[in-house]
């Protein structure tokens, strides 16, 4: 699996006004909608309810945010690079600016896992994030990441 399996360059966008982690999960939940056809206030309630489980902020000013819910029929991805950090109760308390949400089907829990573990250890290199904070272009970023992705998986 790689970051092309689970997201297109429609789902990469930079964000020059998002101000609250609440107003940041709306927008995801809208281009879930736009890009993919997903039902926004489904996508919205599942990232809702998996927030109030734990924070995502995984640290390091980044956050994966994900759930499961019924009728996907694969994993979906969406990457959001914030202009601005946002506070979102990451474990480190730094607010965070790369944000990669995961949404997946409800009974597939080994692909979920598998998508996971490939955009933790994505954004896991110090080096990919600082590429991707020094971009602000939708189609640069898909490309830095689906790049980077190729590479870390040879």
């Amino acid at each position: 699996m790689d970051l092309r399996d689970i997201m297109n360059a429609d789902a990469v966008r930079f964000s020059s006004h998002t101000s609250c982690k609440k107003r940041l999960l709306q927008e995801i939940s809208e281009q879930a909608s736009s890009v993919y056809g997903l039902n926004s206030q489904e996508v919205l309630s599942a990232l809702t309810e998996r927030e109030r489980l734990g924070s995502t902020g995984v640290g390091r000013g980044v956050a994966i945010p994900h759930a499961r819910f019924s009728g996907l029929d694969r994993v979906y991805g969406f990457f959001t690079r914030l202009e601005k950090p946002v506070d979102f109760d990451s474990m480190d308390r730094e607010p965070v600016d790369l944000i990669f949400t995961i949404l997946a089907p409800e009974k597939e829990g080994a692909e979920h896992l598998k998508a996971l573990a490939l955009v933790s250890r994505t954004f896991r290199s110090e080096s990919t994030c600082a590429k991707l904070r020094s971009n602000t272009d939708a189609s640069t970023l898909y490309a830095l990441l689906t790049q980077l992705d190729t590479i870390q998986a040879a």
